[in-house]
């Protein structure tokens, strides 16, 4: 593991004492360890810059396969926030210039001394003022958090908010490319399991970002399969972005005189029934079974005030098939029979 103050360069030639000379240079040069690797072209450094991105690149210009202009071209396009410095000799002085507008920090001429290596060193140090690749835990926690609660809410304004601050930070940090993709692994897989600790179940329970290159596309690919999960749970709730016990208690309503169960009401609203059982027992004060047979035995009361309605029509309306049991559940939540009751209230 490289050290917070180590940084990691990548020196590119395809002459190799240029490339030890520069190495043992930079080695020598005090006030700062440095992690070296080395290239023979364009290609085998972009290779190694997949595995793992560099703070520091030294090419040279002249190089088979892919030589620096066309190296930095690359660098350019991958949008990385590598430092470049191009190492040239004097007949490749206006090629240097073309690097510039690659993002090229310096250029230096062959052959290169000590000093002016170390003065470039210090001014590549001076700019890097961006943040370390260390991303703490109760900060990965904390935008995990805030997604899902967004993704539970069904609140795709409030995810794309916490997606738009983690993309700033991840893309403003030095990290390997397998660094930013274990981050983001890791973060999806938090999400995942944060989900389903509320019994949501989603499509995909890992997130793959082997074939992405840069870290954009990465986090592209993290945002995409975010919003995926999103939108499972909308279709699971069939696009009810209402409170689960709330719209449990709608439902259950809507179908008093059928027998529904805490597996159907939970399948509809997208969640595990034992989840859904604690949750709606936590928040309401009472089983699911009771409060639905509460409700069934207020609507009973009301229709048992309208004097054109038969007890056992009544029982049929709220539920029971079987009268009897109509009568002794009643009395159970009253403390008298339904015909005490109508009784009570005038009707005979």
């Amino acid at each position: 593991m490289v050290s917070e103050k180590m940084r990691r360069v990548l020196i590119v030639d395809d002459e190799p004492m240029i490339r030890k000379g520069l190495e043992i240079m930079i080695r020598q040069c005090g006030g700062q360890s440095h992690q070296i690797r080395l290239a023979a072209d364009g290609e085998e450094a972009i290779r190694l810059m997949m595995e793992e991105a560099p703070d520091f690149l030294f090419t040279d210009i002249r190089m088979p396969k892919m030589d620096g202009l066309e190296l930095c071209r690359r660098l350019a396009g991958m949008e990385t926030d590598i430092q470049i410095v191009v190492v040239s000799g004097y007949g490749d002085f206006e090629y240097a210039r073309q690097c510039v507008s690659y993002g090229v920090k310096e250029y230096i001429l062959k052959p290169v001394s000590k000093a002016e290596l170390q003065s470039v060193l210090d001014k590549l140090e001076a700019n890097s003022g961006r943040q370390e690749s260390f991303v703490s835990v109760a900060k990965l926690d904390e935008w995990v958090v805030a997604m899902e609660e967004a993704v539970w809410t069904l609140d795709r304004e409030k995810l794309g908010q916490v997606l738009k601050e983690w993309s700033d930070d991840f893309l403003s940090r030095r990290m390997s490319r397998h660094q930013q993709k274990e981050l983001l692994e890791e973060g999806y897989a938090l999400l995942v399991k944060k989900l389903q600790a509320n019994s949501v179940m989603p499509g995909a329970n890992t997130l793959d970002l082997s074939q992405t290159v840069t870290a954009g596309d990465m986090f592209g690919r993290f945002t995409e399969a975010s919003e995926k999960l999103l939108e499972e749970l909308r279709f699971k709730r069939k696009g009810k972005a209402r409170d689960p016990v709330e719209a449990a208690k709608a439902y259950i309503e809507e179908h008093l005189a059928q027998e529904v169960s805490l597996e159907e009401v939970a399948e509809m609203l997208g969640l595990n029934a034992s989840y859904f059982s604690q949750l709606f027992k936590q928040v309401t004060g009472e089983t699911f079974v009771h409060y639905r047979i509460s409700r069934r035995m207020e609507k009973a009361k009301r229709l048992l005030g309208l004097a054109n309605y038969r007890i056992t029509d009544i029982s049929y309306e709220v539920g029971y098939a079987d009268h009897p049991h109509f009568t002794k559940t009643f009395k159970k939540f009253t403390g008298i029979s339904p015909s005490e009751y109508r009784s009570r209230l005038g009707i005979e």
